[in-house]
């Protein structure tokens, strides 16, 4: 229930901020874990570059978790979505899409 606030949070003008994993739970115990695994958002690819400059920049769909290559169809493309570092996305638990698109 927090991540889709969060996001939408993100979403509506606060990019560039952490955002939590789609399988955090917020309590005591996993804390800690949630912080090493956030996401940040970015609403430009070259922002996103210069936070991680030896890391490809993947287009994430906020809504399912699905990310995009330069290149594909669909990068830069969705209706929710924004720029992210590939690596903190699969710590997030997001995956790149399986169709090519």
């Amino acid at each position: 229930m927090l991540r889709p606030l969060v996001l939408m949070l993100a979403l509506l003008g606060v990019l560039g901020t952490p955002v939590l994993p789609h399988a955090a739970a917020v309590d005591a115990s996993t804390s800690s874990s949630i912080v090493a695994q956030a996401l940040t958002l970015f609403d430009s690819e070259s922002a996103a570059q210069a936070h991680c400059p030896h890391d490809i920049v993947v287009w994430l769909n906020t809504r399912s978790g699905i990310y995009h290559y330069k290149g594909e169809r669909w990068y830069g493309n969705t209706k929710h979505g924004a720029y992210v570092c590939e690596k903190e996305a699969i710590a997030a638990g997001d995956r790149a899409t399986e169709n090519g698109q």
